[in-house]
């Protein structure tokens, strides 16, 4: 019964911890990119184009830390 607690509570805190980390990257990166294409409108598809490259390489994290929770819950 514990052990089957504590898979819950390491799946948990995988997402959890797994899931901030990329939030809070995602969020600064589209911030940067907004004040750059603010500071410079001619570069904005540049811009847009390596934000767009940094949130996918971002949200990887997390699809990584969902993969790690998955294998907690059915594997382990």
């Amino acid at each position: 019964m514990i052990d089957q607690g504590l898979k819950f509570l390491a799946a948990g805190l995988a997402i959890g911890i797994g899931a901030l980390g990329p939030g809070i990257g995602v969020g600064l990166l589209v911030n940067g990119a907004l004040q750059a294409i603010g500071r410079n409108p001619d570069a904005s598809g540049n811009i847009q184009t390596n934000m767009i490259l940094g949130i996918v390489f971002t949200e990887a994290i997390a699809i990584y830390a969902l993969v790690v929770a998955l294998i907690l819950l059915f594997v382990a």
